[in-house]
């Protein structure tokens, strides 16, 4: 449950469930003249950074659109570079371990490196019973995907006869999603200045408040985290009503 914090000087009820797209790590490498992978590393230093700090605002569930489904498209050293950042930063989880908090994984595994998807089983039975905040990373993720995946659930259901398609509701559809226990999005932030949600959690987004920043992701610090919850709770959420 989401308790009264201070946040620049304000008490404030944060958002339950916050979703990251870290967007601008290429540009900033880029920037400095350096090769992409240089800005996934930069990137991957503030992930942690945030985290810790999320957790201390007092969000209850933070999501990171880590890899998406389009990303095999960019260039095969970056994307080893960015697996590669995967397989490092799963054994330095102790950290997030020792803060108590619960790691999960959305998107399909299937795909990725064995070595990989054993580390990710891993620091989700290890951290399964830790309650101080839930951290998704949305690894091959990707909303369209997802839903592909719950329909082919659902009719495989419908063919074994366990429903009818009747019985199809929304939250029978939420339970055959990635996120299934986990509640929608409450806030999205982007960096680095696109406005777009890039296939991110498309289901769950739908009455999610977006806040856009020019700042490319690793320069987005705990500050600029603070103005977007901030300016969550200005907003008036009224879900359809008056």
């Amino acid at each position: 449950m989401s308790r009264k914090v201070s946040c620049l000087g304000e008490d404030i009820i944060p958002p339950c469930h916050v979703g990251v797209i870290m967007d601008g790590n290429g540009r900033w490498a880029k920037k400095r003249g350096l090769p992409r992978k240089f800005g996934h590393r930069e990137g991957a230093k503030n992930f942690r950074s945030i985290t810790k700090h999320a957790k201390a605002v007092g969000i209850d569930y933070l999501t990171y659109y880590a890899f998406s489904t389009e990303n095999w498209k960019r260039p095969q050293d970056e994307v080893e570079a960015i697996m590669d950042l995967f397989d490092k930063y799963l054994d330095e989880v102790n950290d997030f371990i020792e803060e108590n908090i619960r790691i999960r994984f959305i998107g399909d595994r299937s795909v990725l490196r064995p070595s990989l998807q054993a580390k990710m089983a891993n620091v989700e039975e290890t951290s399964k019973d830790f309650d101080a905040m839930t951290l998704v990373l949305a690894i091959n993720y990707g909303g369209r995907a997802e839903i592909c995946h719950c329909v082919r659930n659902l009719a495989q259901m419908v063919r074994g006869g366990e429903i009818d398609p009747e019985d199809i509701t929304e939250e029978l559809i939420e339970q055959n999603l990635y996120t299934q226990e986990i509640p929608p999005l409450d806030l999205v932030i982007r960096p680095s200045g696109e406005q777009r949600l890039s296939n991110f959690m498309i289901w769950q987004a739908a009455y999610a408040e977006f806040y856009y920043s020019n700042v490319l992701w690793p320069d987005f610090k705990n500050g600029d985290f603070d103005r977007a919850i901030l300016d969550f709770c200005e907003r008036n959420r009224r879900f359809g009503g008056i």
